[in-house]
């Protein structure tokens, strides 16, 4: 049987590493996901913490080598990096992340008590411990959280109150409940997690009646701009006239008939400072409308770049990006790696982080709680920007990962903010 050598159980690992991702977005196979989670608390049953810990690297090797494999598509397509090296820095990312499981399993090993009840307990704690792990470690990648299954299930109803990692926990416990059953087939055991499931989707479908928003004066509305053009055009100087002419244009057009326009991510291919005559009119547009066009584009002060939102109305705003992605924002060691290759030297790859004081932007909607590309991923940063604020808004530019499931992905943990 595969369960009976340590070669078996690592294949095992992988191969249900791997099938994790497909419960998220774009593929949405929830259940499959659950079944990843418990086929891994099985694979670490009675494992010493040593050979648990190769079990966790193999699981979290097939785990982000399934579900963030589409770095390899900025690094190969937009980064012109050789496919081998594309392969190599991909598994090379994949690799390390992956020894964030390798630790959770050996913590698992190391600390497994007798009882069933707590086995489950160690392994659903341990699993979001880490999930929390992952939004401040080296800057943080909060990527594939358990928790993002349950949208558009009743038991998303519980995200308003305990968070995604509230809800992560939930499923993690269901996971581990289920492997503790395959072990030990008791009726009492398959008594209390059918009781379990029943409670948690029922208390999940009270609590999505509740309406945990209220809207406040009349509706207003808002129009959103994104124009049809290539991402390596984008930063093309011979198109800049084009481009600009069009973004002005729509302004023109939409601006009378909406209270807020919003343009994406870097949709502006010249710093703030740059173009004062271009962004005069655009002021020009929105406060004769009395409203707000927000846009996102390079800013600069003194030798430090930012990657901003800037609103402009009846007054002009400016949101600094405070999360930025390392190898495309920012790099890392940048004295050895730029020049290395074209992925080191993106189209604005040397940005600064922006000040953590920063207030929300005022609209012709009220305030605005800002967020740039993955900044939105982050659960305790989303809702410290938001506690002050009339309207969540999040601007980005997912083209840098073609038609990979990295968008999907990237929408879906958006929805659950």
């Amino acid at each position: 049987m595969i369960m009976q050598s340590l070669a078996g159980r690592a294949l095992l690992c992988l191969l249900t590493g791997s099938i994790f991702t497909l419960g998220l977005a774009p593929f949405d196979l929830k259940l499959l996901s659950v079944v990843s989670m418990t086929l891994f608390a099985l694979a670490l049953t009675g494992q010493p913490w040593r050979p648990s810990l190769l079990l966790g690297w193999c699981f979290g090797l097939g785990f982000f080598g399934a579900g963030v494999s589409w770095v390899y598509v900025s690094i190969n397509v937009y980064g012109h990096a050789p496919l081998a090296l594309a392969l190599t820095l991909t598994t090379v990312f994949c690799a390390g992340l992956a020894l964030l499981f390798a630790i959770q399993a050996a913590v698992v090993a190391l600390l497994r008590p007798a009882q069933p009840g707590l086995r489950i307990f160690l392994f659903a704690s341990l699993w979001v411990a880490f999930e929390w792990l992952r939004t401040w470690l080296l800057t943080g990648f909060p990527w594939l959280f358990a928790g993002y299954i349950a949208l558009d299930t009743v038991v998303a109803g519980w995200a308003p109150v305990i968070g995604v990692l509230g809800v992560s926990w939930l499923i993690a416990v269901t996971a581990s409940g289920v492997a503790e059953i395959v072990i030990d087939r008791r009726a009492s055991h398959g008594i209390a997690l059918a009781s379990w499931i029943v409670s948690i989707a029922g208390a999940g479908y009270m609590l999505s009646s509740v309406q945990w928003t209220e809207p406040r004066g009349e509706a207003r509305k808002v129009a959103i701009y994104q124009p049809n053009i290539a991402l390596e055009d984008t930063w093309d100087r011979n198109n800049a006239p084009i481009l600009l002419n069009d973004f002005l244009e729509h302004a023109k057009a939409y601006s009378p008939s909406s209270d807020l326009v919003v343009w994406p991510e870097g949709a502006l291919p010249f710093y703030f400072d740059q173009a004062p005559g271009y962004m005069s009119e655009l002021r020009r547009i929105a406060s004769s409308n009395e409203g707000t066009i927000v846009t996102g584009m390079p800013t600069r002060a003194g030798n430090r770049r930012f990657n901003s939102i800037v609103s402009v109305g009846q007054s002009s705003q400016t949101y600094n990006k405070q999360k930025l992605v390392p190898f495309g924002e920012f790099v890392p060691l940048e004295e050895s790696l730029r020049g290395v290759i074209d992925f080191f030297d993106l189209p604005m790859s040397n940005f600064s982080k922006g000040d953590a004081s920063q207030l929300p932007l005022s609209s012709s909607m009220g305030s605005l709680a800002p967020f740039i590309c993955y900044e939105i991923v982050y659960p305790d940063f989303v809702a410290k920007g938001s506690r002050s604020s009339n309207l969540l808004i999040t601007i980005s530019n997912d083209a840098w990962f073609g038609s990979s499931h990295g968008p999907h992905q990237h929408f879906q943990m958006a929805r659950y903010r």
